[in-house]
């Protein structure tokens, strides 16, 4: 039987921890704050930036994965420490290391990212990931740890919650026929993850040495702009009114808001095309994305039959 850990108890963690139930793995989640034990589902209150107490909470595990989020603008201060302590707790137990990771690594200019683009964003997040797979990537190739990352775009799905774009803040007031108030651009393309997906990919890298030493791609269906994704989510209710903040409010308000700050210093995922590919990574991985259709009847609780809600 096998064990696995999960740090991080968000949508993504909590979405990963209930597949891994359901195909019978034991599961142990940690957190700061810990939570109620559920069937195959365990939790643990950790500092993960203490090694010592990762490593013990981790050992006998056969995959680690890490899907902490910290907060938006404290990425430079708090994934140092705490990668740190993962890529350790990773090699003094053997455990394979898979980590949720996202796009912010690439600087696009509006091209098709690839697992094969460059990491070489000069965000102050999109640094901070980028040297934290350099880390991993050259320890693996060290011979230290096991480790993979799996990147996902913004995320969409049934556990998404209001630190998602397309999470409750827009899905709720879209609903319910009300104004929405994005606060980036709609209208250019964009890949969306759907979180069980996600949730898929994190598990087969896991467990496919193949993938280990290498980033990839959650698999990821067909592009849509914010406003094309309301569009759908709307279908059968009232007609969708998006009405995005002006940029130039954000960057005011991110004089007094962190969160915004860092929204702002990231415009250009949403000003221009903000685009995955992910044909190797269903490869490799195994699956090919949920199409739009079921993963919308899938988020708004609807039954799904024979593939059509």
């Amino acid at each position: 039987m096998s064990r696995h850990v999960i740090v991080g108890k968000g949508a993504v963690g909590t979405t990963l921890a209930h597949l891994l139930a359901d195909q019978g793995a034991d599961v142990l989640v940690l957190s700061r704050s810990g939570g109620t034990p559920s069937g195959r589902i365990t939790h643990a209150t950790v500092d993960a930036t203490d090694a010592d107490a990762l490593a013990a909470a981790v050992r006998g595990a056969d995959v680690l994965y890490n899907c902490a989020s910290p907060a938006y603008h404290r990425w430079p201060t708090d994934w140092p420490p705490l990668w740190a302590s993962l890529l350790d707790a990773a090699s003094r137990t053997g455990a394979v290391l898979v980590t949720a990771g996202n796009l912010y690594g690439y600087a696009t200019h509006g091209a098709v990212m690839t697992e094969d683009s460059p990491l070489d964003s000069t965000d102050t997040k999109g640094a901070v990931r980028a040297q934290m797979w350099r880390d991993a990537e050259a320890r693996h190739r060290a011979g230290d740890v096991r480790v993979t990352e799996v990147r996902g775009a913004d995320y969409v799905g049934p556990l998404a919650d209001s630190q998602a774009l397309a999470g409750p803040r827009f899905l709720d007031p879209l609903l319910a026929g009300k104004v929405v108030r994005p606060v980036v651009a709609v209208d250019q393309p964009h890949s969306w993850s759907y979180l069980p997906d996600f949730a898929r990919a994190l598990v087969a890298a896991g467990a496919t040495p193949a993938a280990w030493g290498h980033g990839w791609h959650v698999p990821t269906a067909e592009p849509l702009t914010l406003r094309e994704l309301g569009e759908r989510f709307a279908v059968g209710g009232p007609a969708p009114r998006i009405r995005p903040i002006p940029a130039a409010v954000v960057r005011a308000l991110g004089l007094v808001s962190p969160l915004l700050r860092e929204v702002a210093a990231v415009s250009d995922h949403f000003t221009q095309p903000y685009v995955m590919d992910t044909a190797a990574s269903s490869r490799m991985l195994g699956f090919v994305a949920t199409p739009w259709d079921d993963a919308i009847a899938e988020t708004l609780g609807r039954t799904v039959v024979g593939g059509r809600a």
